[in-house]
């Protein structure tokens, strides 16, 4: 698939670090699967990891301390 963004550049299947900044608290999470362009690094979630990522900020806005840090096979 072709990118979105630099529209050069082709998705690859990947993992990155998602960072969510909410109301009380940072959150950090490692190793989500994603498509990363190899020419301009633009990330792009499918929505059932994009779903599981809301579904997880919803829960961690209420139990996160200022900062967490999570990795996503361990909660997904």
């Amino acid at each position: 698939m072709k990118c979105l963004s630099c529209k050069n550049g082709e998705m690859e299947a990947s993992v990155t670090t998602y960072f969510a900044d909410l109301k009380n608290c940072m959150i950090i999470i490692k190793n989500v699967p994603c498509y990363k362009c190899e020419q301009c690094g633009e990330v792009l979630f499918s929505s059932s990891v994009a779903e599981k990522l809301d579904i997880l900020m919803d829960k961690a806005e209420t139990l996160a301390s200022e900062l967490t840090i999570m990795e996503y096979d361990r909660i997904a």
